[in-house]
Parts: structure tokens; C-alpha cells; sequence
């Protein structure tokens, strides 16, 4: 009779800990090779896992709502089919010394809400601005070091932007780790690279936003009688971590442009059958969009840029990143590349990822990289928007329903006739701490040229 341990699995190089938000699985049921058998969710990413082996689930180690680092057991097989399980009592993270428990999740990410009560999720604690207690005194700050390099790219970023040297934070994660949610409250605390290294409470101003003694973010609401409260999930707390950064970092504004797709349409009537029949890919607007895109990123390189403290860095490499909406949030998996990939191969990758993306089935380098990103609310009726810039890029381009309008336009001997148009409102979000508005009206108008003059034919 022999056990199998199965692991919290290591979801991409920069990722030390994972949430394990809800199990597939239970106590005793029988599980093939392969079947997946808990949802795990990091700050890449959220995932379907599936057994090493086959057998019976004989233990559950970690419950539902913990982060634990990677290669932590969170449950053992039975190999030997008819094994009978005996279901074992909710066990503390393990190892319990490096483990740390998450707020309880009242939904796992995408599942039903659990029918029990919610639970009331404890305030999180501000990071400490003094060194790590109990860190090893040391001349060269290994110890310091090594919490660097255990915070995420990200975080390393929001960090480098706002002058705060991580080594002076004590983080909520695994062994010190500064978190995404860490830095962000230390910044909502109004704390500065002066403050750092002060006592705790000790404040340099009040917060731009806010009255002075007001919080940040205001009073937090409180529930009323026959109000339904829920735990955020793990996605959608980290989108709203990511929403606040990104909003907090770029100076957003939106040029609105309406461009005429009627070319577009007819082309794609014209070659939907055939190229769906040799490419097996449904066609839609979006792949003549991406293609556009990267000419315009091309010849306006600062919408294809990121700010780096007071250095611009132009990206050589074209990644699109595709917002995709699923039933239990938000993600972005990127085409990687884009440049260098036809009409089909776009819509290929398209495809592909937005599938990966409904199935969980995105590996973490599939939603990183974006240099450029696309959101698409016209597909729920949305005539204009004004997303928000992701981290790390310059821009954000919003795609408005297409829908057919009556235009003016000119007639055979100039005069003004009422023609119907298939149009659609393109609206651009930039940065203009480097963008400014005649780059983005540039690149909006060298697109608008490009999709209405799209070339007809060889689209396969």
C-alpha cells in the first residue's frame, strides 16, 4: 500500500506561493492520471491541477483560501484502487513555519459560493517599515537580498517607480516576501521614501485624496440587514490590487476615434468560408485590428513603451495583450510576437488563448509580457470606454460594438449622399507622463487609415 504526495506546483520562475481556492475533488474519491484535482491561483495566473497518479484521495493537508509555497504537500493518493479513505480532519498549512493563511475565500475562482456563511475577512496589517525581526545582522544584506529576489517582477516595479526600497519592508508572505499587496498598502498609507525607516504611524502629509485624518480610501462600507456578503475571490483580489496600482502610476487619457469597418465587413464576408475551411479558425474583426495595431505600434514607438523611473524603454518585441472576460473575472493572456505572424496565425493564437483562458488551462508565461493590450466591450453592446492602462505599458486600446450607421459621404460628383456604414468607436488610453496627444491622435489616425483601407485578398 503506498502514498503519493501531491504538490503545490511551481507555476512559472518568479512565483513562490500559490492559493489553493477550491478543491475538485474529495476525501476518498477515485481519480485517474491526469484528472484535474484543485484550482490554484498565484498573482500570474489561475489553474486547473491534475493528479500525478491514480489511486484514491486518502488526505487533504491544505483547505481551501491558503497560500503555501510551492512543493508543499496539500494531499496524498492511495495508489491501490480500492483503498478505503478515511477522511482526515482540516490540517494546519504545511510546513505551519513558512505557510501563510489567506482571508477564507467564500467562492473558489469560478465556483459557486459555498452554502455556509460568509466569512468576515480580517483587516490586513500594514507592513512593518523596519528591517525583518529575527533577520540575520549582515554587512552585505544577503538576507535582504533574497527577499528581493522572492518579490515578484511586479512588485520589484511599483516599487522602483515610487523610490521604495523593498529591504525595508517586512512582507506578509513566505519568509518575509513583499507582496503586491503589501507595497499597495504601504502606499495607501500615505508612507514615502522619507517615511521609510520611520516609526510606525509616523506620517509625512496626508494623502492627496483624502482630508487630513481621513483614510485613503474612506470609510468602509458595513452591511445592512438581508445584505449577502462574500470573501473576494483570488482573481478578483488581485485584479483589484492590479486596477488600483495601474490607475495610481500612469497618467491616464483617452482620445476617441470612430473608424468605418464597412471594408473590413465585406472582406471578411467574402473570405470567412474559405478561411475558416483551410484554417479550421472562426474569423472575426479582432485579428485585422491586431494586425493594424502592430503597423501603427511600429511606426509610433512610444504607444509600444514603459516607464522605467525617468527612462523610457522602447520595446522591440510587438506582444498583444487580449483581454479576455470570463465568468469568474478578468484575465489577459498575450499573442507573443504579433509582428511576425500572418492574419491566420493570429487568429490561431487568438483563438487558442481565449480558449485556454475559459478552460484554465493558461500557463503563467501566457498572460506575461504584454507590451500593447486590447479590450473589446462592444461584444456586450458598449459603444466607448476608457480602460485602464495596464502596468508596464503606455497604452490600451478599447474596441466599441460595431454596428451599422447612417454616414454622409460623398457621392460620384461630390455631392453629400446618406450611405449606411458598419462603424465602431476606438478609444485609446494612454500615458501621458510620455504619450502625448498628438502621438496618440497620430496613432489612432494611421489606424483608422489602415482598416479602412485594408488590402483585399491573401487574408490565409
Amino acid at each position: 500500500m503506498a502514498r503519493i504526495d501531491v504538490v503545490m506546483p511551481q507555476m512559472g520562475e518568479s512565483i513562490a506561493e500559490g492559493t489553493l481556492s477550491r478543491w475538485l475533488k474529495k476525501v476518498g474519491d477515485a481519480i485517474k492520471r491526469d484528472e484535474p484535482i484543485f484550482e490554484i491561483s498565484t498573482d500570474k495566473v489561475d489553474a486547473e491541477i491534475p493528479s500525478p497518479s491514480a489511486g484514491v484521495l486518502a488526505e487533504i493537508l491544505v483547505t481551501e483560501g491558503q497560500t503555501v509555497p510551492v512543493q508543499t504537500v496539500v494531499a496524498r493518493l492511495e495508489t491501490e484502487a480500492g483503498a478505503v479513505a478515511t477522511p482526515a480532519p482540516a490540517a494546519a498549512p504545511a510546513p505551519a513555519a513558512a505557510a501563510r493563511v489567506a482571508a477564507p475565500a467564500a467562492a473558489g475562482a469560478g465556483g459557486p459560493p459555498r452554502s455556509q456563511s460568509a466569512p468576515t475577512p480580517s483587516a490586513p496589517s500594514h507592513p512593518s517599515h523596519a528591517a525583518p525581526s529575527g533577520a540575520p545582522q549582515t554587512n552585505g544584506g544577503s538576507f535582504e537580498e533574497r527577499l528581493r529576489t522572492k518579490s515578484s517582477p511586479l512588485v520589484r516595479k511599483i516599487a522602483a517607480e515610487h523610490g521604495i526600497e523593498l529591504t525595508a519592508l517586512q512582507g506578509s508572505g513566505v519568509a518575509g516576501r513583499v507582496t503586491k499587496r503589501d507595497i499597495l498598502q504601504y502606499l495607501e498609507s500615505g508612507a514615502t521614501t522619507a517615511s521609510v525607516g520611520l516609526p510606525p504611524g509616523a506620517r509625512t502629509g496626508p494623502s492627496m485624496h483624502a482630508p487630513g485624518g481621513a483614510s485613503p480610501s474612506g470609510p468602509a462600507p458595513e452591511a445592512w440587514p438581508g445584505d449577502r456578503v462574500e470573501a473576494m475571490t483570488k482573481i478578483r483580489t488581485l485584479t483589484s490590487d492590479h486596477m488600483v496600482a495601474a490607475r495610481r502610476t500612469a497618467a491616464h487619457v483617452t482620445s476617441f476615434f470612430e473608424i468605418d469597418l464597412t471594408r473590413i465587413a465585406r472582406i471578411r464576408h467574402r473570405a470567412r468560408a474559405e478561411f475558416e475551411a483551410q484554417t479550421g479558425q472562426r474569423l472575426t474583426y479582432l485579428p485585422f485590428v491586431i494586425k493594424s495595431v502592430v503597423d501603427g505600434l511600429k511606426a509610433h514607438p512610444v504607444l509600444n513603451a514603459a516607464v522605467s523611473g525617468n527612462n523610457i524603454i522602447y520595446r522591440k518585441q510587438y506582444n498583444i495583450g487580449i483581454a479576455v472576460a470570463l465568468d469568474w473575472g478578468l484575465i489577459v493572456p498575450v499573442i507573443k510576437h504579433a509582428d511576425d505572424l500572418s492574419l491566420s496565425g493570429i487568429t490561431k493564437q487568438l483563438n487558442d488563448l481565449a480558449d485556454r483562458a475559459r478552460t484554465k488551462r493558461l500557463n503563467p508565461q501566457d498572460v506575461q509580457g504584454a507590451t500593447f493590450s486590447i479590450t473589446n466591450p462592444g461584444v456586450f453592446g458598449s459603444l466607448m470606454g476608457t480602460p485602464i492602462i495596464p502596468l508596464g505599458t503606455s497604452a490600451i486600446l478599447g474596441l466599441g460594438a460595431i454596428e451599422k450607421r447612417p454616414k454622409v459621404m460623398p457621392g460620384s460628383e461630390g455631392e453629400d449622399t446618406i450611405a449606411i456604414r458598419t462603424c465602431a468607436y476606438f478609444s485609446l488610453s494612454f500615458d501621458h507622463r510620455i504619450v502625448d496627444g498628438a502621438d496618440a491622435d497620430k496613432f489612432l489616425a494611421d489606424l483608422k487609415k489602415a482598416l479602412e483601407s485594408y488590402p483585399d485578398g491573401g487574408i490565409v
